[in-house]
């Protein structure tokens, strides 16, 4: 069978599969779609430009380090290694942002089939480098932009198979830079290193086994000569870890896996019989922020498998829903803590882990899903301080000493129990500003009712051991806290929950997004709302701030989707969209 046939048989074959469900336009003028684009040639594209500037050649491991002294750029996945998504620019201020209005749009859009279920959005933080904005989408699409005008210079799509098996949504959070190379991951656990300057792959690593449940999400982070990403799919009973690669080749240099084998420190909270640490879950996709002086990553790991049932893991179940010290050189890790010991209400422990200074101490500031602000001693581990952060709380206690005392579980006839599994902050990011020395955080209100369900764990498919639907009343609110006494500041409350990352400005500013399609900006210092843009669909994704010829921007990936059923069921129906927008002063 020659090449046309075949692809014309696939093509066919497509349209029966679906057919029965699904009206499906299917004509011989498609049968050449490309379902991989590797940097094609846009130049036939009205605008396009085929090529970008080779501004990524002079990024490298010491230039990130420093990336707080260029502000004009957003160098790395949280702005700098601290996590603090804070930009330093203050062009727009709280005296003017009245007058921010959009610059420019990307309009990124998709047809054919996608993998897992139709529950995409755009989350990703876009990078920029002198200019060049660099970004990603689902489905394994990638882009390079001219930060200034919007105009589209490459895309490349990585081919995922329709089969790939995703708990939560295909998504993807972003790329990473470095050494003239734009590292993005994808859906089927990839590793694909781009050349910066047209978007061709220079070298691709296989990183994640999808027949087991493995998938990725997170955005790479560069270290050193490393690039450093984690698995998910924790839903599926996978053995979560963390891998580094080598920038220049590609080659794996070393991996980590998250569930310690028996003997190992930690191996004693698994039992010593059965396969229950075999697939003990513990995925690491959230992004590890990086303390240069400590030379440590902190990694934060996901939920143990089964989510919901406990029985057939009795014990801590080290070293998931925590936070995990490793250097980057080896992946040893140095120190852990755990936020929630035998997790059984899906809490996972991925949310960012905040490095900030303050009063003589490095601290690391955790706002876990569990519903409780941690403060903890990043040299070591020590909790400082841990207090609640949302107000409908009943699972559980943990007092100042950081003791956990679990009050509802998952049960066979169903309870009620708050925080639901989206937790009360989703994967979503806080902000800290070091002008106002506050965070800033979006979160949830919601509880869920929970029910186990014990089930028979089978390769690839879903290994829940129950489920958890999250109840109809809900809400959310963006809250400023004092790391020093862990008290709330300030409060914004909206009646849909809070689920986009928030950015803090130099321009005493907090942006942050709404489901229902507002971006806001509020008074850092005093919650006010000072100005609001519908931006025509809901917001799941990672807001940036940068300039061009000196002039500041913010831009926010637009584009409703993900696991809406866990965080926000009662915004299903909101339009979806795929934009990228930009807003700056007149």
């Amino acid at each position: 069978m020659g090449p046309d046939r075949r692809r014309r048989s696939v093509r066919v074959g497509l349209c029966l599969l679906l057919a029965a469900g699904v009206l499906v336009a299917c004509s011989e003028e498609r049968r050449d779609y490309p379902l991989t684009e590797q940097g094609r040639d846009l130049g036939s594209l009205s605008g396009a430009a085929g090529s970008a500037p080779p501004v990524a050649a002079g990024v490298n491991f010491e230039r990130i380090l420093r990336a707080r002294a260029e502000p004009q750029n957003w160098l790395t996945y949280y702005g700098a290694y601290d996590g603090q998504r804070y930009s330093s620019l203050d062009q727009i201020s709280t005296g003017n942002v009245r007058d921010l209005r959009p610059a420019w749009t990307f309009q990124f859009g998709e047809f054919g089939i996608k993998a897992g279920e139709a529950t995409y959005s755009f989350e990703a933080a876009p990078i920029v480098v002198d200019g060049v904005m660099y970004a990603t989408a689902w489905d394994g699409w990638a882009f390079a932009l001219n930060a200034e005008t919007g105009q589209e210079l490459w895309r490349y799509k990585h081919e995922i198979p329709v089969d790939t098996p995703l708990c939560c949504g295909n998504v993807n959070r972003g790329p990473a830079v470095a050494n003239g190379k734009v590292f993005v991951t994808t859906p089927n656990a990839h590793l694909v290193a781009l050349d910066a300057v047209n978007g061709r792959p220079v070298w691709k690593q296989v990183f994640g086994d999808v027949r087991a449940g493995e998938s990725a999400t997170l955005a790479p982070v560069v270290v050193k000569n490393l690039v450093v990403v984690g698995t998910s799919g924790a839903e599926f009973g996978i053995l979560g870890h963390i891998d580094a690669y080598d920038l220049e080749t590609g080659r794996r240099v070393w991996r980590r896996y998250n569930i310690p084998k028996p003997g190992e420190p930690g191996g004693e909270t698994w039992p010593e019989k059965g396969e229950a640490r075999n697939r003990g879950g513990g995925s690491a996709w959230i992004t590890a922020t990086y303390d240069p002086e400590l030379d440590l990553m902190y990694w934060g790991t996901g939920n143990p498998s089964p989510d919901f049932d406990g029985s057939v893991r009795p014990g801590a179940n080290l070293y998931t829903s925590s936070v995990v010290a490793i250097d980057p050189d080896d992946g040893a890790q140095r120190w852990h803590y755990q936020w929630t010991p035998h997790d059984l209400w899906d809490y996972d422990g991925n949310n960012e882990n905040i490095l900030v200074d303050l009063d003589g101490r490095k601290l690391l500031a955790h706002f876990d899903k569990n519903g409780y602000f941690f403060v903890l001693d990043r040299t070591n581990g020590q909790l400082v301080r841990v207090a609640p952060f949302v107000e409908r709380l009943d699972w559980g206690e943990i007092d100042p000493s950081g003791k956990v005392s679990p009050r509802k579980v998952p049960t066979r006839e169903g309870v009620d129990i708050c925080p639901g599994p989206a937790g009360g902050k989703e994967w979503t990011h806080a902000a800290y500003s070091p002008k106002t020395r506050l965070f800033y955080v979006p979160t949830i209100e919601s509880c869920a009712n929970y029910r186990v369900e014990p089930v028979e764990f089978k390769e690839g498919l879903p290994y829940y051991g129950g489920e958890a639907n999250t109840l109809p009343d809900h809400w959310g609110a963006v809250r400023a806290f004092d790391p020093s006494t862990g008290r709330e500041v300030w409060e914004w409350r909206n009646d849909k929950p809070m689920v986009a990352s928030v950015l803090a400005t130099g321009g005493d500013l907090v942006f942050a997004g709404e489901p229902t399609g507002e971006l806001n900006a509020y008074n850092a210092r005093s919650g006010e709302l000072l100005w609001q843009h519908q931006t025509g669909s809901g917001h799941h994704s990672n807001p940036v701030s940068y300039s061009v010829k000196g002039k500041q921007y913010i831009a926010v990936p637009v584009g409703w989707g993900g696991w809406v059923k866990g965080f926000a069921p009662g915004t299903l129906g909101v339009p979806r969209g795929a934009a990228l927008m930009v807003f700056a002063l007149p």
